[in-house]
């Protein structure tokens, strides 16, 4: 490959395999990736667009290139976005075909601009301002809706990116601004009016009418042409004592980020559970370094103990462990013990935060405490419709006609029967399929043909995770979890013949990536195939048209 302009780029055609791809990376840190189906040769910015994986490190399986990292998924033909967390496809360019060499001209880019024509006499209504709310207004404009676009959400900010702020965000890695999903400018580049500050205190579905307050108390009555509604989760506050005192929080927006980020500067920092937002809060704070000392207390003796298994949990302790956290296992919280202090300015006392005092009797000194004991979905406004546990929906994420409930709140109808899942990428794939319900695009996959997919990050170490699995104790593990390489698969029963439900990885991605393919087309491996020596990633590549 050589650079034969500042503009173009020189490719062997030699160098691909029809059905594959390949990536070139550029002096100025730019990437080309080319895939190849017989004599057809397509060029495209080759970082994905997400987070800036190298595209060609992860795999193509039939028209589909996945990212190794978070699994966004694009149209190998043309680009387009098949898969989120990537909430746009692939910049393509032009390409000349020289007999045995190909030029790139990334300076001529392939325009796609879709005109926005589609139900352009329509109101939709989207009522939360979370990944799923933020997908179906921005995929709409992307694949063509013109009618109008209302989101309302309660927080006072636009769209942003929750899952960074457990992560980078809290570990003073990212400014504030790099969070809001699609930019500074996003609303309004997309015709979307916000209604920030507003919560809706009513919902009629079979109207689809729904009755929004603002911060005043007025009332405003809406009817819509479709309504989508993505109120999401809320924390879950245990019933001991002393959660309401001062010094105690929760982490689900961003001015909970701030607030401990705040707070927590030479401070006793006690976390209470040990799942993965507890595991990525200690992390960060952890790597921000401003605290005095950081304690995890868990009911169990394990970490993330409903996702991973025993082995694998053991080595995030110990990663833990390596970067300074104390735990404290196979502890109940009874109460947190508030203290008397003199405010310094008033000279008044107050109370606060000062130990947590645990069922066996020992306590945990404290200055704060950070609840990760779970979110329970905010469904109070279905109430007269379903059951708490999620509103039932169907695989397009539809109630009634033009009546949608997604993301935390949506038990789904999916691949992998019916669930209510609260992960990031699960709440983009409702808003990508909600968004193709409305515009009737039977080309968009429904959730019928997807599978769950999440991430936890800690401390520069990525784990994922791929599938649903009832437990992770029936389990085939490949690797060493202790170097950080690993792929473990989990399996609802001890079967042979059982097929693998979910699998989680650190640093075997192509692997992950291989067994999401396989199992979204029904074809995960058995316990007894894994056992034998299965090629997971040429199978993939093989049952992929």
């Amino acid at each position: 490959m050589t650079n034969a302009t500042i503009h173009t780029v020189t490719i062997n055609k030699a160098d691909i395999a029809s059905g594959g791809m390949k990536s070139y990376k550029q002096e100025d840190d730019s990437i080309i990736l080319i895939t190849r189906d017989d004599d057809e040769f397509q060029a495209f910015d080759g970082k994905c667009p997400h987070a800036g994986a190298d595209l060609g490190t992860g795999l193509r399986c039939g028209n589909r290139v996945v990212c190794p990292w978070h699994h966004a998924t694009f149209d190998s033909r043309d680009g387009t976005l098949l898969e989120p967390v990537a909430t746009a496809g692939l910049t393509q360019y032009e390409v000349t075909d020289n007999g045995d060499s190909l030029t790139v001209n990334i300076s001529a880019k392939i325009d796609k601009q879709i005109a926005n024509d589609k139900l352009i006499d329509t109101h939709t209504f989207i009522v939360g301002g979370g990944a799923a709310g933020f997908m179906t207004a921005h995929q709409l404009r992307n694949t063509g809706y013109g009618g109008k676009i209302t989101l309302i959400s309660a927080d006072d900010k636009a769209p942003y990116n929750r899952p960074l702020l457990s992560k980078a965000f809290l570990a003073g890695n990212m400014p504030e601004e790099k969070l809001l999903l699609g930019g500074a400018d996003w609303a309004s580049k997309h015709d979307i009016h916000l209604r920030l500050n507003q919560t809706v205190s009513e919902v009629l579905p079979n109207e689809r009418t729904i009755v929004i307050k603002d911060k005043t108390g007025h009332s405003d009555r809406q009817t819509a042409d479709f309504l989508v509604v993505a109120t999401g989760a809320e924390p879950k506050i245990p019933p001991f004592k002393g959660a309401e005192l001062d010094g105690v929080y929760t982490l689900r927006s961003m001015n909970d980020a701030k607030l401990i980020k705040a707070a927590s500067h030479d401070q006793r920092v006690v976390i209470v559970g040990t799942g993965f937002i507890g595991m990525e809060v200690a992390s960060a704070l952890a790597q921000a370094g401003t605290t005095a000392s950081i304690t995890v207390i868990g009911q169990d003796h394990r970490v993330m103990g409903n996702i991973v298994s025993e082995t694998v949990s053991n080595a995030l302790i110990k990663l833990h462990e390596e970067n300074g956290i104390q735990f404290v296992f196979d502890a109940s919280v009874t109460e947190i013990v508030e203290v008397e202090k003199a405010n310094e300015h008033s000279g008044s006392n107050f109370s606060q935060v000062g130990a947590i005092k645990l069922a066996n009797g020992e306590q945990v000194d404290a200055d704060i405490v950070i609840l990760g004991t779970g979110v329970a979905p905010r469904t109070e406004l279905f109430e007269g419709v379903n059951a708490p546990d999620g509103v039932q929906v169907d695989e397009h994420l539809q109630l009634r006609e033009g009546v949608y409930a997604l993301g935390d709140i949506a038990k789904a109808s999916g691949q992998m029967g019916r669930m209510r899942i609260e992960h990031w990428r699960v709440a983009l794939q409702h808003g990508l399929v909600t968004a193709a319900a409305i515009l009737n695009d039977d080309s968009v996959n429904s959730l019928a043909a997807r599978i769950p997919f999440f991430w936890t990050m800690q401390y520069g170490k990525s784990l994922r995770y791929s599938g649903h699995a009832k437990t992770p104790d029936n389990n085939i593990l490949f690797g060493s979890p202790d170097t950080l390489d690993y792929i473990e698969y989990y399996f609802d029963d001890v079967g042979e013949n059982t097929r693998a439900s979910a699998a989680s990885t650190l640093g075997r991605d192509k692997e992950l990536v291989a067994f999401s393919e396989l199992l979204r087309r029904g074809h995960a491996p058995t316990r007894a195939q894994l056992n034998a020596g299965f090629n997971i990633i040429d199978q993939a590549q093989a049952l992929s048209p």
